[in-house]
């Protein structure tokens, strides 16, 4: 699916809380369901959405579980609406809902209640469990928990407008289409021709296509339980591509005195196999869709970072989703080597930044460092050209002084996670290409040397607190002093050989004052990074850039802050993170607000936030690593171990892992020992 967005300038969700204008008799967002108001760059309200995700399939409830047709609600399959309303009505009534959850990534399951006019007091007779899934597939089970036989009188109303994706947000779905009586169930056409079929087994006694209602007559005796099984696609099955059994995202474990990390980790891979999608020209390439339900269309620097994070579970992904950037690259001589990428609102003090830019950095540290963790070599050989292009685009990007910067509307402006990225794929970039005897590889050090003295003289601003790095620098040179969580990505410098830490943008001294900022009161917010610091002018809980917690810049300071030794930090992020992660179910969404942390309290959602996000879920397997601090050199035959020393989650044992394509797993014991369990024969093993 790919969805425009209603603001085309940016590639995310609006960064301020959407609002809602209820229609008369619509379900509110508080009580029973998503709603939407329809305005020029508001997108509808999703926190208390069920979504059930399988892409290229979804499917969006309300709580109460009847489809209505208002908001997002409804069953997509690759971007259109193909079921809109879904409303259950036993003995003439709707049930009364008492539970809504999801059972799984894929899967929503609504547990209902009808009483019957026999029934002696308040307790109902007649229990309703439907279980939707993203496939397009529903199961409603009927139980008579009653000492008689019923009969039971069962009717489902249905339609649908075959909307787009983006029509629905936009709040101009269309009418809903008129239906004729298909096989064992109803069938739509719209005017360009797609098709939407709902079947039920068994077959209804009667299909009213005039109505789209489907009625059946079900005979229970006491204890029996009957079933309706429905069936919604668009000409045939779906098959979902984190389903098809692929080794892309196969099984780990993570088992620690505290509990919540293992379930935060299956969760994690739970929507990490449902946000899958297959290259549409090259249906072996797998790669991740940044989220849902606004962005599974193709999101280049999203997927990189997500396989990135990945890369412990096996580079199978991260080499599929090289393959599918790669091919978006002009190979045409002359031609520029960035890869192609959107607008992304960068808050309010920075106009919007390229994340074609972010892909293309991304994409030699990406392929350098999936090489160390055990990449094959012919993999890396038909990928290396790739990364030479994105080499070659910085190479001519940057400017005389070793910065890279950006277009603005008053001129370049030169980000400091810009730079961060940029010195990354240098450093990187230089170790890809010696290591695979490429040419080129000697100008690299001296261009990362070049960065380093450039952004250690234009980018600091001293003050009696210890100074702080400058967001960016404006056209006319001048620093931009706003503190914000993006500074993280300062310390995530790469993994090198050696199962080594690069060397960074910053020095040591600097380094530990970054580390303090991050994980003081003014960023930290107790449920993780605040993308903007609380003081800042401009600051806005809700803005995904201007202060809400954005869980993969809070990953990034985590391992950024572990990699560096600054464990009591590092710890502090981690444990809001997971704090966050439980309130959410463990199913964390892209960003939440970055109110203060009090007692008693719980974070805040954001109302427009994707949810499951690729590099959110992703996330948990990136801190996961930090802590057991596994780092391989595969090309070496090497595995170091650097776990956190401090041990914040107690004792843990992170299993399922892949180190040179064979299974890795490591524990580290209450007092930060680490030891590995299982890896290839002929690893070196150390510290």
């Amino acid at each position: 699916m790919d969805l425009t967005l209603p603001t085309p300038t940016t590639d995310h969700a609006a960064s301020a809380p959407a609002r809602s204008a209820r229609r008369p008799g619509q379900p509110s967002a508080s009580g029973r369901g998503p709603v939407h108001g329809g305005r020029p760059g508001e997108l509808p309200p999703v926190h208390h959405a069920l979504v059930a995700v399988a892409l290229p399939g979804l499917a969006v409830s309300a709580e109460h579980g009847q489809l209505t047709g208002h908001g997002l609600e409804g069953v997509y399959q690759s971007g259109r609406r193909l079921l809109s309303r879904c409303r259950l009505r036993v003995l003439d009534r709707e049930p009364l809902t008492v539970q809504g959850r999801l059972a799984s990534a894929g899967s929503a399951r609504f547990v209902a209640v009808v009483r019957t006019a026999a029934d002696p007091g308040p307790d109902p007779g007649i229990v309703v469990e439907r279980s939707r899934d993203a496939d397009g597939t529903e199961r409603i089970t009927l139980r008579n928990t009653t000492a008689r036989p019923l009969h039971l009188p069962v009717e489902l109303a249905l339609g649908t407008d075959l909307a787009p994706l983006g029509a629905v947000v936009s709040g101009r779905p269309g009418p809903e289409l008129p239906a004729t009586v298909h096989g064992s169930g109803l069938r739509w056409t719209a005017p360009d021709g797609a098709q939407a079929h709902v079947t039920a087994d068994p077959p209804p006694h009667d299909a009213l296509a005039s109505a789209g209602l489907l009625r059946w007559e079900l005979d229970l005796a006491p204890g029996e339980d009957r079933g309706i099984h429905l069936s919604v696609h668009a000409g045939r099955p779906l098959r979902p591509a984190g389903r098809a059994g692929l080794p892309h995202l196969p099984g780990a474990r993570a088992e620690a005195d505290d509990p919540r990390a293992g379930k935060l980790l299956e969760a994690a891979l739970d929507d990490l196999r449902g946000l899958l999608v297959r290259d549409p020209g090259h249906p072996s390439d797998l790669h991740l869709a940044a989220g849902v339900p606004w962005r599974t269309g193709r999101a280049p620097a999203e997927a990189l970072w997500a396989a990135r994070m990945l890369l412990p579970l096996g580079t199978r992904l991260a080499a599929d989703t090289l393959r599918v950037v790669a091919r978006t690259l002009d190979t045409a001589p002359g031609a520029s080597g960035r890869v192609p990428g959107p607008l992304r609102d960068a808050g309010p003090h920075l106009p919007p930044a390229c994340t074609g830019v972010e892909a293309t950095l991304a994409f030699p540290a990406v392929l350098a460092e999936a090489r160390l963790w055990g990449l094959p070599e012919q993999d890396v050989t038909a990928l290396l050209p790739a990364a030479e292009r994105c080499l070659a685009w910085l190479r001519t990007a940057l400017d005389g002084d070793g910065l890279l910067p950006e277009p603005g509307p008053a001129g370049p402006v030169r980000r400091a996670e810009t730079q961060a990225h940029a010195h990354r794929a240098a450093v990187l970039g230089a170790e890809l290409l010696e290591g695979c005897g490429r040419p080129g590889a000697d100008e690299w050090p001296d261009r990362a040397r070049a960065m380093r003295r450039r952004f250690r003289d234009d980018f600091w601003l001293d003050d009696r607190s210890g100074g702080r790095p400058a967001a960016a620098l404006t056209p006319d040179g001048r620093p931009l002093s706003h503190l914000g969580g993006a500074m993280a990505h300062l310390l995530d410098t790469g993994l090198v050989a050696g199962g080594r830490h690069a060397e960074g943008l910053l020095n040591r001294v600097r380094t530990e004052q970054v580390a303090r900022l991050l994980g003081g009161p003014a960023l930290d917010s107790g449920w993780g990074l605040r993308s903007l610091g609380a003081r800042e002018p401009g600051h806005n809980p809700f803005g995904h850039r201007a202060g809400a917690v954005r869980v993969h810049e809070t990953a990034v300071a985590v391992s950024g802050l572990a990699a560096a030794g600054y464990e009591k930090e590092a710890s502090g992020l981690l444990r809001g993170l997971l704090d966050a992660a439980e309130a959410f179910a463990y199913r964390l969404p892209e960003m939440y607000a970055g109110e203060q942390r009090t007692e008693g309290d719980a974070p805040v959602p954001h109302p427009a936030a994707c949810r499951p996000a690729a590099v959110a879920a992703a996330a948990a397997v990136h801190v996961l690593t930090a802590l057991t601090g596994v780092r391989p050199d595969v090309p070496d035959r090497a595995v170091a171990l650097h776990p956190v020393r401090s041990a914040p989650l107690g004792a843990i044992r992170f299993s399922g892992l892949s180190v040179a394509g064979e299974p890795f797993a490591v524990r580290v014991s209450k007092l930060g020992l680490g030891m590995v369990e299982e890896a290839a024969a002929g690893l070196q093993l150390g510290a």
